[in-house]
């Protein structure tokens, strides 16, 4: 990002400038495949004891954990997030009476393999008799650095394009590119709102869940500025 003095300075050439200028405005965008996808796991166990509910969340995220290892995940692609225990209570007559514990665990996943992507969905749901919430799923490129480059050349290009049509239709020349000003406008990440699913887990694993994937949109946009001649 350029500072203060250094548009100032910048604005101070161009005012001493022998030659106009010409400014033009590009975009490009790329649309590609996703290659990963995250999303979040969570249990909720409750028991009248503390150490009871939080001896049950462990035992329910052990399991799942080892679930997704076995369907391909390692460690590295599964972090916690998350972990709240508290007090529940039960209000009467203006009191609070406490009836027991709950304990939040949350995890996120990393899928580097979206051919496993059902898999890991269904073998989560299938781990345990408790209660399992699978929410937040998003989509995003390993090489987004590599997309928004190609993007960011795209836009140069057509931004220089714009600039000699100019300078022809000026009848004038194009001379040195004085500043070339980049502006992002598209994030390489794509969210499935509406993949929540909320239930008591079953032990056998019914027919595959579909997940349609889709593409990722890259959009960069710049400002080109050169000297006419």
């Amino acid at each position: 990002m350029e500072s203060n003095s250094s548009r100032e300075k910048c604005d101070t050439e161009f005012s001493n400038l022998r030659y106009p200028v010409v400014v033009t405005h590009a975009e490009a965008s790329l649309k590609r495949t996703p290659d990963q996808a995250w999303l979040s796991v969570s249990t909720e166990t409750r028991d009248v004891k503390a150490d009871n509910a939080r001896r049950k969340s462990a035992e329910s995220m052990s399991a799942i954990q080892t679930t997704l290892k076995a369907v391909g995940l390692s460690s590295e692609d599964i972090k916690t997030t998350s972990y709240v225990l508290t007090p529940e209570f039960e209000w009467k007559n203006g009191l609070g009476i406490m009836k027991g514990y709950k304990v939040h665990n949350q995890v996120e996943i990393c899928i580097n393999d979206l051919s496993r992507l059902s898999d890991v969905v269904d073998s989560v749901n299938a781990t345990r008799d408790t209660s399992i919430t699978i929410s937040g799923l998003r989509f995003s490129l390993k090489n987004k650095l590599e997309v928004e480059t190609e993007a960011l050349q795209i836009a140069v290009k057509k931004a220089l394009s714009r600039a000699q049509a100019i300078a022809t239709g000026a009848q004038t020349s194009l001379g040195k590119i004085l500043r070339i000003e980049e502006y992002p406008l598209g994030v390489a990440t794509r969210h499935e709102p509406f993949l929540m699913q909320t239930a008591v887990a079953k032990r056998s694993i019914g027919s595959e869940t579909p997940i349609n994937i889709g593409d990722i949109e890259v959009t960069v946009r710049v400002t080109l500025t050169v000297e006419l001649q």
